[in-house]
C-alpha cells in the first residue's frame, strides 16, 4: 500500500488527500482542528524554501544566459515583452477577482495569537527605494522577498559581466540551485498530508460554504487564461508582429496540446521549439534564445492566477488591501516568475511569495493545493503559447522570420 501510494503521481495523491480531507472534516466537525498542526507544519516547510530557492534560482537563471551581450537588442526585446505580458496578466487576474469576489462570504478567523501583518503603508517612491536592500543578508533573514529578488538579479548580472573569473562561483550557484530544487521535491512529498489536514480543518470549520470558492477559482483561472490567449496574445501578433493570428495558432497547436496534457513547460520545450522553427518560420538563433528564456522567466498564466489568489486570500481573511498592496502583487508575481519557473511545486512557492509580501496568511494555499494540477494544465498552455508569441514578435522585429512559412503553418 505504501509503495502504491508513493508510486502514484503527486497531483493524484493531492487530489485524493483533498477529497479525504473534505470528507473527514464534514464527518468530524469542528473538533478536527486537532490535526491542523500538520497543515501548519507543511506551511512552515514552504516558508523555509522561499528565500534560498528564489535567490539561487534567480542568480542561476540570469547567469545561465552566458553572455551579457545577449541582453542587448534581442534579449531586451524578449524580456520587455515577457515582463509586459506578465504585468498585464497579473493585473487581469486582480481585476477579475475584484469583480467576481471569490472570497466573499468565506470569513476565516485564524487561531488566537496568530498575527497578520497589516498591508504596507508606503508611498510609491518609498516602495521603489525599499526594493533595494541596504543589507541583503538582513533582507533574507527577515523574508523581505522583493529586495531579495532585486539583489539576486543584480548579483546574477554581475556574475555575467565578470566573465571567466566568476565561473567557479557560477558553478557553485548552479549546484546550490540544483540542491534547492531537490529539497523542493522532498518538501512537495508532504503536500498530500498538509492538504489533508488543512482541508479537513476548512471543511470541519466552515462546511459546504468552503467549497463554493473552489469552483469560482477554477472558472476565473480558465476565464483569465482564455482572455490572455484570445485577446492579449493576438494583439501582440496583430499590432507588433503584424502577422495573422489564425496561422499562429495552427502552427503552435502541437505544443499547446503537450503543455495542457503534461502541465510542464520544460517537458514541452522541444515541441515548442519545433513548432516555432518549422511551422512558424522563426530562425533557429532567435527561437532557441527566446523559447529558452521564456521557459525560465515567462509565466503569464501563473501570474494571472496569482493575482486572483492574492485577492481571494485577502477577501477570505478580511484583509483590506491598498494601492501599494496591489503594486506588490504585480511586482512579486512578475519578478518571482523569473526565479521559480521549472521548479517542481513552483505554483505553491510563488503563491507563498506573493501572499507573504502583502500580509495574507499562507493558509490560503489550503484552498487551492488540491485543484492545483487542474488549474496548472491551463496555466502551462498559456505560458508556452506566450513563449511562442514572443519568439515570433522578436523574430519579426529582427527580420529573422520566414513569413511565407508562417502563413502556411496549417499546411505543415
Amino acid at each position: 500500500m505504501i509503495r502504491m501510494w508513493f508510486g502514484a503521481a503527486l497531483w493524484k495523491r493531492v487530489v485524493v488527500a483533498l477529497v479525504l480531507g473534505v470528507a473527514t472534516g464534514f464527518a468530524v466537525g469542528e473538533d478536527i482542528v486537532a490535526i491542523k498542526w500538520i497543515g501548519d507544519l507543511f506551511i512552515r516547510l514552504i516558508k523555509m524554501l522561499v528565500v534560498p530557492l528564489i535567490f539561487f534560482s534567480l542568480v542561476g537563471g540570469v547567469a545561465a544566459i552566458g553572455d551579457i551581450r545577449k541582453l542587448g537588442s534581442v534579449g531586451g526585446r524578449a524580456m520587455g515583452l515577457f515582463l509586459t505580458t506578465a504585468i498585464v496578466s497579473v493585473s487581469l487576474g486582480m481585476t477579475l477577482a475584484l469583480l467576481v469576489k471569490p472570497g466573499d462570504g468565506l470569513t476565516i478567523e485564524l487561531p488566537a495569537g496568530t498575527a497578520v501583518p497589516p498591508p504596507p503603508e508606503q508611498s510609491l517612491i518609498e516602495m521603489i527605494i525599499a526594493m533595494v536592500p541596504d543589507n541583503p543578508v538582513m533582507a533574507m533573514a527577515q523574508g523581505q522577498i522583493l529586495p531579495v529578488i532585486v539583489f539576486a538579479i543584480m548579483f546574477g548580472m554581475a556574475l555575467l559581466m565578470t566573465g571567466q573569473e566568476a565561473r567557479p562561483l557560477v558553478r557553485g550557484i548552479e549546484a546550490a540551485s540544483a540542491v534547492m530544487q531537490r529539497l523542493t521535491i522532498i518538501v512537495m512529498e508532504f503536500t498530500p498530508f498538509g492538504v489533508f489536514a488543512l482541508m479537513a480543518w476548512v471543511a470541519g470549520t466552515f462546511g459546504f460554504d468552503a467549497l463554493v470558492p473552489l469552483s469560482k477559482l477554477v472558472l476565473l483561472n480558465y476565464l483569465g487564461c482564455g482572455i490572455i490567449l484570445l485577446v492579449v496574445y493576438p494583439a501582440i501578433l496583430r499590432f507588433l508582429a503584424r502577422l495573422p493570428t489564425i496561422d499562429f495558432y495552427r502552427g503552435i497547436v502541437d505544443a499547446q496540446a503537450v503543455a495542457f496534457s503534461t502541465a510542464s513547460s520544460n517537458a514541452t520545450l522541444p515541441v515548442t521549439l519545433r513548432c516555432v522553427q518549422r511551422n512558424l518560420g522563426v530562425s533557429k538563433s532567435i527561437s532557441s534564445f527566446a523559447i529558452a528564456l521564456g521557459a525560465t522567466v515567462n509565466m503569464n498564466g501563473t501570474a494571472m492566477y496569482l493575482g486572483v489568489i492574492a485577492i481571494f486570500g485577502a477577501q477570505a481573511f478580511g484583509i483590506e488591501l491598498n494601492l501599494v498592496s496591489y503594486l506588490l502583487i504585480a511586482l512579486t508575481s512578475t519578478l518571482g516568475a523569473i526565479g521559480t519557473a521549472g521548479v517542481p511545486g513552483a505554483g505553491l512557492i510563488m503563491m507563498s511569495l506573493v501572499l507573504s509580501s502583502i500580509g495574507v496568511p499562507l493558509e490560503t494555499i489550503a484552498f487551492v493545493a488540491g485543484i492545483n494540477h487542474l488549474l496548472d494544465m491551463m496555466r502551462t498552455m498559456t505560458n508556452v503559447t506566450g513563449d511562442a508569441v514572443v519568439a515570433v514578435a522578436v523574430g519579426r522585429m529582427a527580420g529573422e522570420i520566414d513569413v511565407e512559412e508562417y502563413i502556411s503553418a496549417d499546411d505543415v
